[in-house]
């Protein structure tokens, strides 16, 4: 679970309605049309842009915004170091075995191009291939919630320029002309609500998530290239460990000298 959004979008709304309540009523912001203008209007001119399945596909991806594995890139470079300590003492076909109990899909198919004996630049090739697809496919869904961002406040004009018109045809009576005014600026505040709290903020996340994903990918690829042309097990986990920040390839080292200390601890007893 994703702590951040969650804190992010509800202590926004949070926010917005005690600041509401401190001055008035969340009845005033309430108004039927100003909802069919700018949700209305948003979604229909996202799903003249998108294909209906394109849209519906986006609302399903809304939950890894809240609902996200971390991931782990520390334990990638461990199970690659694994794997190529088992390919250099058994042989590549040995990891044959082993790419069954790999949880990730592209590590997984890597290793068994690999087994399967593939050229390197071929290996290269499927797998980049793969890695470009799967971020086409992921900016296709940010760009959705992007969309959504960019006509919601557009539609928001639109319902406050419709509430102008009506206003400025009862000018002859001074007692509509405020709560007129009130109503034609709530789509305004509709449509900057749903751009700046909801979508954009959607869209970044799914960019984030995406280039942390693409990351991983990328180092297993060079993982999965260094086991094939037989490097040693050390040299490739200080090659991976250069995909990592500074801070977590010191939380791995940390880690990495607990367990060889437990090791120790277990030789000895």
């Amino acid at each position: 679970m994703d702590i951040a959004s969650f804190i992010g979008m509800v202590s926004g709304i949070i926010l917005i309605v005690v600041s509401i309540l401190l001055n008035g009523s969340l009845s005033t912001y309430v108004d039927l049309p100003s909802v069919m203008i700018t949700v209305g209007g948003t979604i229909a001119s996202t799903l003249i842009s998108y294909p209906l399945k394109e849209v519906l596909n986006s609302f399903k991806v809304m939950k890894y915004i809240f609902f996200n594995k971390p991931l782990d890139n520390n334990e990638v470079i461990r199970q690659i170091v694994e794997l190529a300590n088992t390919a250099r003492k058994d042989g590549l076909l040995a990891l044959e075995d082993m790419a069954g109990s790999l949880d990730d899909p592209f590590l997984k198919k890597g290793i068994l191009l690999v087994v399967d004996g593939t050229d390197p630049d071929l290996i290269r090739n499927i797998m980049e291939t793969e890695l470009d697809f799967l971020e086409d496919r992921h900016k296709q869904n940010q760009g959705i919630f992007e969309t959504f961002a960019t006509f919601a406040p557009a539609f928001g004009m639109i319902g406050t320029l419709i509430g102008l018109i009506n206003m400025l045809k009862n000018l002859n009576d001074p007692s509509k002309v405020g709560p007129g005014m009130a109503v034609a600026l709530i789509t305004t505040f509709y449509g900057s609500l749903m751009a700046y709290l909801i979508f954009m903020p959607m869209a970044r996340k799914l960019s984030y998530l995406t280039k942390g994903e693409i990351l991983q990918k990328e180092l297993m690829l060079e993982g999965i290239l260094s086991i094939q042309s037989g490097e040693n097990p050390r040299i490739i986990e200080e090659k991976l460990n250069a995909f990592l920040s500074p801070n977590v390839r010191s939380k791995y080292g940390s880690q990495k000298q607990r367990l060889r200390e437990g090791d120790l601890n277990v030789s000895e007893k």
